[in-house]
């Protein structure tokens, strides 16, 4: 070694001194340094893992928000639908209401003119009777008596003779309900009479209504079905009428 001019002493120091340097720095520099790295790493890592389940977290909570937010559209839309079908509902009940109660008020108007006018009618009976019976009289020259009187009246508005319809004496008629017409209301006594004789025709299940028409003058109008039996003095006056031409 001396001949190359190398001391062994001092390179066995030098040697020694640079494995010293090399522990220190591996033990104080180096290790620590990977440590510190591998700590970056991890931190690294760590914060991109959070990251992807941050990531996650936001898409899965915007999928919940856009589920939250298509069933609360889903729900308005029911809602509005529903309202609207319900308020077109109350509307259509209002309108049927409304258009009931107008028939209902416009029959009971009707209803009343028709009583009123029977009432009217009823009470004129009385006068009407008293001026044809006078007619009568003067015309025959003689006076009435009041039974005579009275049978008179009764067979000109009621068309009934002896308890029986005349209009009816002869005929057969088939049907399920009669409407009887007179030129004034007739009395309870009078219409009980008319539907008993009627019944009599068309059997007990039939049905009869009274209808009042003073265009007719006087006598009965009945029709059953498409047939009509006319024994008004006005039918009876337009029969002559025609005969006389």
């Amino acid at each position: 070694m001396e001949g190359l001019g190398i001391n062994l002493g001092y390179l066995i120091v030098q040697v020694f001194n640079f494995l010293i340097i090399m522990v220190i720095l591996i033990a104080w520099i180096y290790r620590p340094l990977l440590n510190m790295l591998q700590q970056r790493r991890e931190r690294i890592a760590k914060g991109l893992e959070d990251a992807r389940i941050a990531s996650e977290a936001r898409q899965s909570a915007e999928k919940d928000a856009e589920e939250i937010i298509a069933q609360a559209r889903q729900e308005a839309n029911r809602i509005v639908r529903e309202a609207t079908e319900r308020g077109e509902q109350v509307r259509r009940e209002l309108k049927a209401e409304a258009e009931a109660e107008a028939a209902e008020i416009r029959a009971q108007a009707q209803a009343q003119a028709q009583q009123t006018q029977e009432q009217a009618l009823s009470e004129l009976r009385g006068q009407v009777a008293s001026l044809a019976i006078a007619a009568a009289q003067k015309i025959i020259g003689e006076a009435l008596d009041e039974k005579r009187q009275r049978a008179l009246i009764e067979e000109f508005f009621s068309g009934v003779r002896s308890g029986k319809v005349i209009l009816l004496e002869g005929e057969g008629l088939t049907g399920a309900h009669a409407e009887v017409t007179s030129a004034l209301p007739l009395t309870p006594e009078e219409q009980e009479t008319v539907r008993k004789d009627v019944i009599s025709k068309l059997g007990e299940s039939a049905t009869i209504s009274f209808r009042v028409d003073p265009g007719i003058l006087g006598g009965l109008v009945i029709q059953v079905g498409d047939k009509i039996l006319d024994g008004s003095v006005a039918g009876k006056l337009g029969s002559l009428q025609q005969s006389l031409r």
